[in-house]
């Protein structure tokens, strides 16, 4: 399994060591919630190595509970970006404020701290939320066209109804809300280009997806185990090497959709809408272990 590493190639598996060190500085804070997002990232979430990274940084502490600034504030600053200018919110805290509505598109929110936020409604057409924390946030009905989520934390996270249409993914969406949502065209497919910091691929375990436009989205690699697909629009969506063991796929629409390799180990593929036509469906793994009927 690939490794990050930090400097002198101290390793993700010295957590204890390593984060410890780092935990001691506000500064070494902020690199070790940079370095913990990108591991998730990698690592998918997964085993005693993510749960001792998770254990190490103190959610419940003002970095990711409290604001710097007020809703009158950041729509202030919103309201200064001239034509052909950025507003710039990268890295503030902005966690549980009531954002509904505002209009971020283009905004830079790299690495600022949504937690609990609300974002119904907003615009974040374009918007870089890459390595933001957005744990439990409200995004429902917000637009996240052409947005870039990378490396981000938004476990439980409510994307209902929201349009990601085109968005480039690579965040950890464990138990998110997508039902009825848009991801047409969107990639959550791991990124092959860069892999100094392991597999970097949307993780949407016991994510709910029911209803979700997923067409032509790329999915490869991704990690959708126990995800929850009932009724959702797969057409010509990439589902090459995706981990689908035990998620729910009745009534899904797979036409054109490419499952080889993908692991469908005790998932149900009930009522299949266009099975026929889904592409090496034949070459999943563990088929013989999935739902049929």
């Amino acid at each position: 399994m690939d490794c990050c590493r930090l400097p002198n190639n101290a390793q993700c598996r010295d957590t204890g060591e390593v984060v410890a060190v780092l935990l001691k500085t506000r500064r070494g804070m902020k690199v070790a919630v940079l370095w913990f997002s990108l591991c998730i990232a990698g690592w998918d979430a997964e085993g005693a190595f993510a749960q001792g990274m998770m254990d190490q940084v103190d959610l419940s502490g003002p970095l990711f509970t409290t604001a710097e600034m007020s809703r009158d504030e950041v729509e202030r600053l919103l309201a200064q970006a001239t034509l052909g200018t950025k507003t710039d919110l990268s890295g503030k805290r902005l966690n549980g404020l009531d954002l509904s509505g505002l209009d971020f598109r283009h905004v830079n929110l790299r690495g600022a701290y949504l937690n609990n936020a609300k974002m119904i409604d907003a615009k974040l057409d374009e918007a870089v939320l890459d390595q933001v924390w957005a744990l439990g946030s409200d995004f429902t009905r917000a637009s996240l066209v052409n947005a870039t989520l990378f490396g981000a934390q938004m476990r439980d996270a409510n994307f209902t109804s929201a349009n990601l249409s085109g968005a480039r993914i690579t965040a950890d969406l464990t138990r998110a809300k997508f039902k009825g949502a848009v991801l047409a065209g969107a990639d959550l497919s791991a990124d092959m280009k860069n892999q100094s910091m392991g597999l970097m691929r949307a993780v949407l375990s016991s994510a709910d997806l029911a209803g979700a436009d997923l067409t032509g989205a790329r999915l490869s690699r991704v990690k959708l185990e126990f995800a929850k697909l009932v009724g959702a629009d797969l057409a010509g969506a990439d589902l090459m090497l995706a981990e689908l063991a035990g998620a729910d796929l009745t009534g899904a629409n797979v036409a054109g959709t490419n499952f080889n390799q993908a692991d469908v180990a005790s998932a149900k593929l009930i009522g299949l809408v266009g099975a026929d036509q889904a592409i090496d469906l034949d070459k999943a793994r563990n088929l013989d272990r999935a739902r049929l009927k």
